[in-house]
């Protein structure tokens, strides 16, 4: 059963040729890596050419101006302070700071959920058992009912243990969306620091750090948010920022020239590298502006709510949770019965030419679809499709 409900918006939405992808391929996996749009591309490599035209002058003067615009309006973007920002490579990077840093005691406990990507459940486990500490995953049920039953297991794990909430605000493998707000108030409200891993969350759903209690937060701006590779941010409440060593140690430390803030000058400077992708972010909000990309959100959105029923019902599994925006944005991942994950994704791509994951996951299997601009529902429907006949030749998926 293929389905037409908005597929002229978004046939006549779709314009790979603002994108860098291979048109020979249906590109379901957004969520992974991202795509970079291509204005966004060519603000990134009119950067790169300044820093190869006068390195020193890039290195010293023009890319230093670079950052701060950056960080400005990265800061208006989610609503904090351009000083309580610093750029870095990727969620994982700011998350290894934290857990590098922020000193655990034998018998202490970090409190998160088993729905986290895992690089830093990885993370967060070598550094509790090098300082004797719990990493304490608590199991949450699917299919969700509600956010309250999230956010009651939560608040009942809390103890005098607990000393630092991670949570993510959309999980990886799942695609879910958690009550981050909810949980990291009640969280402060016990005095447990509060960090949240928004890798999926710039672009995809408002981010207001004012709001959120939160005392870290990161996001990767390469996914949703269309910059190139290599380009997310680790936010702290400025109270915690000297607790932050960073992970290279550089010019930054007994800076000659100091900066007001210890924060940016340990964080920012670490030696030469190409950061050039971190200064297309003006560009990149400019972009998602002159889109009107709370439309684009919306009608993503729509489609992902009104398509994930009907690839449930082709596998004979159910939805993660409740068919609503307060759970799913732009992906949602439908549970596949399957014995051979790597073989089913390798045959979708080597066999029908579609780019989407297929994840395990605390002992199940998961088929992630994201739906971007760039996306129509005849995307779908060839999923469905190569699905529908993997399904009859009996490879791969078993229902």
């Amino acid at each position: 059963m293929l389905f037409s409900g908005l597929s002229f918006y978004f046939r006549s939405m779709k314009n790979l040729s603002s994108f860098l992808l291979n048109p020979d391929v249906i590109y379901l996996n957004h969520g992974s890596f991202g795509a970079c749009a291509k204005p966004i591309f060519e603000d990134y490599q009119k950067w790169q050419l300044k820093l190869e035209a006068d390195s020193v002058q890039f290195m010293t003067k023009i890319g230093v101006a670079g950052l701060k615009a950056s960080r400005e309006k990265m800061g208006e973007f989610i609503s904090c302070k351009a000083d309580e920002l610093v750029f870095v490579p990727n969620p994982t990077f700011a998350v290894n700071i934290l857990a590098k840093n922020l000193k655990l005691n034998p018998g202490d406990e970090v409190l998160t959920t088993d729905l986290e990507y895992g690089a830093l459940d990885r993370t967060w486990k070598y550094y509790c058992e090098k300082q004797g500490a719990n990493y304490k995953e608590v199991p949450i049920d699917l299919p969700l009912n509600s956010h309250r039953e999230i956010i009651d297991k939560m608040v009942s794990a809390m103890s005098d243990k607990t000393k630092i909430l991670f949570i993510s605000e959309i999980t990886s493998t799942t695609a879910l969306k958690l009550p981050v707000y909810e949980i990291c108030e009640a969280a402060k409200n016990r005095g447990i620091t509060t960090i949240v891993d928004g890798a999926h969350s710039p672009a995809h759903i408002p981010i207001d750090l004012q709001k959120l209690k939160a005392d870290f937060y990161t996001g990767a701006c390469h996914k949703w948010m269309l910059t190139p590779k290599g380009s997310s941010f680790l936010f702290a409440r400025k109270e915690y920022q000297d607790l932050l060593d960073p992970l290279v140690i550089s010019w930054g430390y007994d800076a000659a020239y100091p900066s007001d803030s210890q924060f940016l000058d340990y964080h920012e400077y670490n030696g030469t590298r190409d950061y050039s992708a971190f200064l297309t972010i003006p560009a990149a909000i400019d972009y998602l502006e002159k889109n009107n990309w709370q439309q684009v959100a919306h009608e993503c959105n729509e489609v992902i709510l009104k398509q994930y029923p009907r690839f449930c019902e082709l596998l004979q599994t159910e939805p993660l949770c409740p068919l609503s925006k307060d759970y799913l944005g732009y992906m949602c991942s439908i549970p596949v019965k399957t014995n051979n994950p790597l073989g089913l994704k390798e045959c979708l791509f080597g066999e029908h030419r579609i780019e989407i994951p297929v994840m395990e996951h605390k002992g199940k299997v998961y088929l992630r679809i994201s739906f971007q601009q760039y996306n129509t529902i005849e995307d779908l429907d060839a999923l469905y499709t190569a699905l529908e006949k993997i399904i009859q030749e009996g490879k791969y998926i078993q229902l």
